[in-house]
């Protein structure tokens, strides 16, 4: 069925989305190729332009997280953001979004600064791997081995904290989230006490009806996901057996929000995760934006309003114990 098409999106974003479907038909008549440097440009110059609003976060350091010499796993660069130094808080991993080939620490970084400050977290932001160079599950093994070589990597750096992890990933970074939550949830010594997916990439089959009926005009359309998809799963891997909305679900799985938009093509599997997680029993909250698309976090200087509601709602749900 179709959606309301654009009249029923902020002024501010049908401007944009206007904008973007020109820069689109006129590179559909220059024979336009993506490339992932072109992927990488535009997601880091859409979000140095609209998120602009950097909140005061006392100590930060980048460091690598790394297993001590006693796995083959290389090390991996993160970013630590430590809202209130003075304190021991809980620990967020955050995996940046970027469709498994672009986004980066430095790309997202303040829109970790805001969610530290918000959850009131130590941040720990994963540069892991990319496609194409890196394909599946390189990026995952990294944000997996993060989290194991966590708490060393901290008391290493003298960084207060308490060992209560969470997780959260936006878009790709929301896919492998939740992919590690799966793998690592029954992992001795690793506990996930909560997980935040916002607008996740969970279902690689494409087979939601969204895909279809929001896959064009909507910043984030069918034929650049599937191009991503192809990119990411180089080895002829069943999309379906690494689709997190389809992998079995541990017997301890993490309480989850799952942030959707309505105008976003991921949403109607974002909706199918959280009534899967509730027949499982898992406790799960749906925070829907009806009139937001994909990346809104992108894009604030747009939408300030949605993106204020957001880091008040995600840090009560990672604050709440």
């Amino acid at each position: 069925m179709s959606r309301p098409i654009q009249e029923a999106l902020p002024k501010s974003l049908q401007q944009l989305l206007a904008q973007m479907a020109e820069i689109s038909a006129w590179q559909r008549k220059q024979d336009f190729e993506f490339t992932p440097i072109g992927m990488r440009e535009s997601l880091d110059v859409m979000t140095r332009r609209f998120v602009t609003q950097s909140p005061e976060v006392p100590f930060t350091r980048d460091t690598l997280a790394r297993g001590g010499g006693q796995t083959g796993d290389h090390p991996v660069a993160i970013r630590v953001y430590h809202p209130k130094p003075d304190e021991t808080l809980p620990v967020l991993v955050f995996a940046h979004g970027g469709g498994h080939m672009a986004g980066s620490v430095s790309v997202y970084d303040l829109i970790a600064r805001k969610l530290a400050v918000a959850s009131a977290h130590v941040l720990v932001s994963v540069d892991y791997r990319l496609a194409p160079e890196c394909p599946y599950p390189s990026g995952l093994i990294d944000l997996e081995n993060v989290i194991r070589w966590l708490y060393p990597t901290l008391e290493r750096l003298g960084v207060a904290h308490v060992r209560r992890l969470a997780v959260a990933g936006d878009s790709g970074g929301g896919a492998i989230t939740a992919s590690a939550a799966h793998e690592l949830a029954d992992g001795e010594g690793i506990q996930i006490d909560r997980q935040l997916l916002i607008y996740p990439s969970l279902d690689y089959t494409m087979s939601s009806a969204s895909v279809d009926s929001l896959g064009t005009g909507y910043l984030l359309e069918r034929e650049r996901i599937g191009w991503l998809f192809g990119q990411y799963l180089q080895h002829d891997e069943d999309p379906r057996l690494v689709s997190p909305l389809w992998m079995p679900l541990p017997d301890r799985y993490p309480k989850t929000m799952v942030v959707t938009a309505g105008y976003c093509p991921l949403r109607d599997e974002g909706f199918a995760y959280v009534d899967r997680l509730k027949g499982a029993g898992v406790e799960v909250e749906n925070l829907h934006f009806p009139g937001m698309i994909h990346a809104f976090l992108n894009l604030e200087d747009l939408v300030p309003e949605e993106c204020a509601t957001f880091y008040r709602a995600a840090g009560a749900f990672l604050c709440d114990t």
